[in-house]
């Protein structure tokens, strides 16, 4: 069996709960125990079918328990439901619902059985089935209360075929006979025990349905070695004087019965709407019984997840799990992150991209990237001054382009003096001699040794100064602005003498909407 719940408020829905209903599936079918506002809505968010409700079980007869009957039954006869549908809760359900469909003036094409039980009985099995039987019992509450017990019958053993066969049962009917737990007798008169051939039972499981009440005998009588009981914690011990005043149980009273009861997982619901965070609740359940669970809203209950897994799956998303004390939601408690009680994250501002073309004015320190004709560091455009020269590459170290140079070392323009004395095409040292001059071109357009007219590719200190004088210009004028902007920003932020005078609205103007 696999239990969902649909709402786990009390009272009074609020933004992240709806009013009290749980859904248990089985082998196809849905039973729904109790009936709040927005029930079919949920059911059918949760991935259950509406059409698969036969049974619906009303503990008592307060609104947030049994207001969404109404609109359930409506949305079944749209449906065009043909099956009969059972309803089981406190006398007084039958005509509140024939009520509420005459006046929507609802005629149902179906048949509703109802099971009324009056104030004053102490138990009853109120549905039987071969494979499974609900009982109820009376709670402890302001009017009558009703408690509910699903349980699953024990399922045989199973049938150890090979010895069977070897005492002599051949056919299916004895098969069957056995392990309904009858002795066969034989042809010979021999008679076979259904204890030495089929193994021991199964036990079935158990859903226990506790809601508003006072700690009370039946609610242990009910819970008795369940697989899950689902009990009401509407409030903390600190509210005990209210909760006994309202007929409730605090979630202390809950891990009590669970530990009397011997249950094998307590599941706690119905929480007040002035607890924002349910494990204030689950914290104090758990010091009595630790394997408590917080029910929530659409996360499935499984009793056998091995084989129950992936069956139900939420149409929507499910409120995540989140642990006692843990961190909230971004932006929970200020800007330092520190909502929701955990430890708090702090980041660094980004620079603004602005900014950067500041650093390459600095003398001396850090890399320049924008005003790059500055001193120390790796300098790119200006690179006529110190450490490596690339374009101005004629002073000490090794030359590249101004290669005819007496320094030591291989020379690579200046190679062997070839074709010096005129005749032929000179490549290297090609100033002398008739035929095309490339490196020590005099006239015209110069290349290499572009020092005189023309156009200088290789000694161009003196343009890139000017360059290097208008990249500082532009940085000064990004700094005034910079400066203007922030000196404007603060004369708002201290003079404010201009702004209108607003009239704070009276509370009374908000009731229109």
């Amino acid at each position: 069996m696999i239990i969902v719940p649909l709402g786990v408020a009390s009272a009074t829905p609020t933004a992240k709960r709806h009013l009290s209903s749980t859904a248990l599936w089985r082998d196809g079918s849905v039973y729904l125990f109790d009936c709040g506002e927005n029930a079919q809505m949920r059911a059918l968010q949760a991935g259950l079918k509406r059409s698969k409700i036969d049974h619906i079980f009303i503990s008592h007869m307060d609104g947030d328990h049994f207001f969404g009957l109404p609109g359930l039954v409506s949305t079944m006869q749209l449906q065009r439901r043909e099956n009969n549908l059972y309803i089981y809760g406190p006398e007084g359900l039958k005509e509140f619902l024939a009520a509420s469909l005459k006046a929507a003036g609802i005629e149902l094409m179906f048949e509703i059985i109802f099971k009324e039980l009056k104030d004053g009985f102490e138990h009853e099995i109120i549905l039987d089935d071969p494979e499974f039987y609900v009982e109820a019992r009376p709670l402890e509450h302001k009017s009558l209360c009703i408690g509910y017990r699903f349980q699953e019958k024990d399922k045989p053993g199973k049938v150890d075929a090979k010895k069977a066969e070897e005492l002599g049962i051949t056919n299916d009917a004895q098969f069957k006979t056995l392990k309904a737990g009858e002795d066969v007798t034989l042809e010979d008169g021999t008679v076979v025990h259904s204890a030495d051939i089929v193994g021991e039972p199964k036990k079935g499981d158990s859903f226990a349905y506790v809601t508003d009440t006072l700690f009370s005998v039946n609610s242990l009588k009910l819970a008795y070695k369940a697989s899950v009981l689902y009990h009401e914690a509407t409030f903390d011990q600190n509210l005990k004087d209210k909760a006994e005043e309202t007929y409730h149980s605090t979630a202390e009273d809950a891990a009590t019965i669970a530990q009397k009861a011997e249950v094998q997982r307590l599941v706690i619901t119905h929480f007040s709407a002035r607890y924002t965070n349910q494990f204030v609740l689950l914290k104090e359940a758990r010091k009595i019984f630790p394997d408590t669970w917080v029910a929530t809203e659409l996360r499935p209950i499984m009793t056998d997840p091995e084989h129950e897994r992936g069956i139900i799956k939420a149409k929507i998303p499910i409120e995540p799990i989140q642990k006692p004390g843990g961190r909230g939601g971004r932006n929970q408690g200020g800007g330092n992150r520190r909502g929701g009680g955990g430890k708090g994250k702090y980041f660094r501002p980004r620079k603004r991209f602005d900014d950067r073309g500041d650093r390459g004015g600095r003398s001396g320190g850090g890399r320049g990237y924008d005003n790059r004709g500055g001193g120390g560091g790796r300098s790119y455009d200006n690179r006529g001054g110190g450490g490596r020269s690339y374009d101005n590459r004629g002073s000490g170290g090794r030359s590249y382009d101004n290669r005819g140079s007496s320094g030591g070392g291989r020379s690579y323009d200046n190679r062997d003096n070839r074709g010096s004395s005129g005749g032929g095409r000179d490549y290297d040292n090609r100033n002398t001699g008739g035929g095309r001059d490339y490196d020590n071109r005099g006239g015209g357009r110069d290349y290499d040794n572009r020092g005189s007219g023309g156009r200088d590719f290789d000694n161009r200190d003196r343009r890139s100064d000017s360059r290097d004088d208008r990249y500082d210009n532009r940085n000064r004028d990004q700094q005034n602005r910079d400066r203007d902007r922030s000196n404007k920003d603060s004369d708002k932020d201290n003079d404010q003498s201009n702004l209108p005078i607003k009239p704070r609205a009276p509370f009374d103007d908000f009731d229109r909407f």
